[in-house]
């Protein structure tokens, strides 16, 4: 009986397990709807001013260039690493900070710190690299005020020529079951030399160079804006994955329990019977 005491008592915490996953998924399946239809409205706009950007950059000359497109000697790397708060959604904030490591390696000559956006990051990143600032509060109320102040901060950071490179490592939303780790460069701002004859037929008014230095600053929020929405729902996608996958291996293992449960409840049974068999048979003799 004590067996069959612990199978019940796995059986109990086993479906206690099953309703917690169950219902985290319901609350991040919630979640993610509201996240996926913020980033799908928002990514072809920031993709457009970005691209819009690089186009103006590369018209160009040297000497009127935006100081945010200055190409320098790569000596200081800051790399922003986005994850999350919580746990328990899969391999999510494993690959962000695997591609981190892996992406402080590559910059083995070169001075690398790390700037932080989500507790798990930070926590794992701040045991082998530098970790200069963590912004995790930032997923308390996620604006794009509030994004935009670390962005001003990165700014500050390569405009002082604290460090001479930027770079995102973050998650992009493609679907609930799918994430894409995306390793995207922030400053310096990169021009694209594909299309240098965008302004044959447009009259700039106030200058092109006056333009692009007023529009780069608002491009560089909105691209990590883009970011942390981006991971936000991506992490919401990946636990409401996690999470039904947890509930379908409960659900799996508390039936086995169940059929073990059985078996052992039947042994049991037929050994009281033959039990009592015995013991009337041994009275008639």
């Amino acid at each position: 009986m004590a067996n069959l005491k612990e199978i019940r008592n796995r059986i109990s915490s086993v479906s206690s397990t099953m309703q917690i996953t169950s219902a985290m998924k319901m609350v991040s399946a919630a979640k993610l709807k509201k996240a996926q239809d913020a980033i799908t409205a928002m990514r072809p706009y920031a993709d457009k001013l970005t691209e819009l950007l690089q186009n103006l950059s590369a018209t160009l000359d040297s000497s009127n260039g935006s100081k945010f497109a200055e190409q320098r000697e790569v000596k200081t790397v800051l790399i922003v690493a986005i994850t999350s708060n919580r746990g328990l959604c899969g391999a999510f904030n494993s690959n962000i900070i695997k591609q981190v490591t892996h992406l402080a390696r590559a910059y083995a000559d070169q001075k690398v710190s790390v700037l932080a956006i989500g507790k798990k990051g930070n926590d794992a990143l701040e045991k082998e690299n530098q970790v200069i600032s963590n912004q995790s509060n930032v997923f308390e109320d996620l604006t794009f005020e509030n994004v935009a102040k670390i962005a001003d901060t990165l700014m500050a950071q390569f405009e002082s020529g604290a460090v001479d490179k930027i770079e995102l490592v973050y998650n992009k939303f493609k679907n609930a079951a799918t994430q894409i780790i995306l390793t995207e460069p922030f400053l310096p701002i990169v021009p694209n030399t594909e299309i240098v004859n965008l302004n044959q037929d447009y009259i700039f008014e106030p200058s092109k160079s006056e333009i692009v230095e007023t529009l780069i600053p608002k491009s560089l929020k909105t691209q990590l804006f883009k970011a942390v929405r981006d991971s936000f729902a991506s992490e919401h996608g990946a636990r409401m994955t996690a999470m039904h996958k947890a509930t379908d291996n409960a659900t799996e293992l508390r039936d086995q329990l169940k059929l073990t449960y059985n078996k052992a409840r039947q042994a049991a049974i037929t050994n009281e019977i033959l039990e009592i068999v015995g013991g009337a048979e041994a009275l008639n003799n």
